[in-house]
């Protein structure tokens, strides 16, 4: 029995369809929300307003905010003193990973409601009780967790996503793929197996993994072409909300391990990386803790999957191999400081970690 399981399924009312967005006035409703704030980016704005019919309602007091591009303690502070100046009741988040996490941190320091509209399939930012912080420069500053508060909704249209940058979108089925990935391990150990949440997350991760191997070269073509089809839909669907009920689901257990540790560090110590998407770091992670894991076979079976999707296998296919040793040092220091790296059984000392990032290079220089 497991004492420290945190089950968190997901947002309050989910709905992904054509005119899903139209049910908002009606959910707005069941809060008694007068006062909302819309927190929004800028290209992705444009296009979703196309899509909200909801804006002229004169029952409700509409405020806006453009945020700064980064989900950052500033942002935050700058929504909390809106909330505050304007008596808002509630939040809506218009936007990508960023604006999302942003909007469900900002929502929690200040004690209201909030509800969010992605206009990608990049993450499952959307879905997660978690927010990945950084600070305005790009640099990652490690994570809030929000456990009692969840979105009251996540409701988007399939036509507003498809009309947003491929390159997300591939990313987000790597970051995706990833729950697999860190988690297997974890939850195959003999004293996690048993657990009825987390059984449901292993099989939760595993549908992730073997849609989007089968479904994903499809779905991209789809997005390229503009048609709307059940593939799109489907993997979609699978990256910000399936993906993160694997997380809602299994907690610490099934959230993220090393693919993502070493993403958060590439992020903090070599600038460089901000040029990356997050899943696509997240897809070099992935071989990483494979190396870690000593699973080369799992990294030959993957490897034309990424080569199909163009994702990065090492840091030297990135650029990003730093000359500086001390570099590497501070990444596997940064990685060892995290618990949720030595969930996995094998051995995680700042010596196995370091030989891993070695090993990966070598073995992908031979590929």
């Amino acid at each position: 029995m497991l004492n420290d399981l945190n089950v968190k399924v997901g947002p309050q009312f989910y709905c992904y369809r054509e005119g899903a967005i139209d049910k908002v006035p009606e959910l707005l409703t069941e809060f008694h929300a007068k006062n909302i704030l819309i927190v929004h980016g800028t290209i992705s704005w444009e296009k979703a307003q196309k899509k909200i019919n909801f804006l002229s309602d004169e029952q409700y007091n509409w405020y806006f905010h453009q945020y700064t591009g980064e989900c950052s303690y500033y942002g935050a502070n700058l929504i909390l003193e809106l909330v505050k100046k304007h008596d808002i009741d509630f939040i809506i988040g218009v936007g990508g990973g960023k604006l999302t996490d942003l909007v469900g941190y900002s929502a929690h320091i200040s004690n209201v409601n909030f509800g969010v509209i992605p206009t990608l399939a990049s993450n499952c930012a959307p879905w997660t009780p978690l927010s990945v912080m950084y600070k305005e420069s790009g640099e990652s500053e490690g994570k809030t967790e929000h456990f009692l508060r969840q979105a009251a909704f996540l409701i988007t249209d399939p036509y507003l996503i498809i009309d947003s940058p491929k390159e997300y979108f591939i990313a987000g089925l790597a970051d995706t793929i990833a729950k697999w990935y860190e988690s297997k391990a974890i939850l195959d150990q003999s004293h996690l197996k048993e657990e009825p949440f987390l059984m449901m997350a292993s099989y939760t991760a595993q549908i992730c993994k073997e849609e989007i191997i089968e479904h994903a070269e499809k779905a991209i073509s789809d997005m390229e072409k503009q048609v709307v089809t059940d593939d799109f839909v489907h993997l979609s669907e699978i990256v910000f909300g399936v993906a993160g009920l694997v997380g809602g689901l299994g907690d610490k257990y099934a959230r993220n391990a090393a693919a993502h540790a070493m993403h958060d560090a590439l992020s903090k110590y070599i600038p460089a990386t901000h040029h990356f998407l997050h899943g696509e770091i997240v897809a070099y992670g992935i071989f990483y803790q494979m190396a870690l894991e000593n699973k080369w076979h799992e990294i030959d079976q993957l490897l034309p999957f990424y080569e199909s999707l163009k994702l990065p296998k090492s840091l030297n296919h990135m650029g990003l191999f730093p000359d500086d040793e001390t570099i590497i040092d501070e990444l596997v220091e940064f990685i060892h400081s995290k618990s949720k790296v030595h969930l996995i059984p094998v051995n995680t000392d700042r010596d196995s970690l370091k030989q891993g990032i070695y090993a990966l290079e070598k073995y992908n220089n031979q590929n």
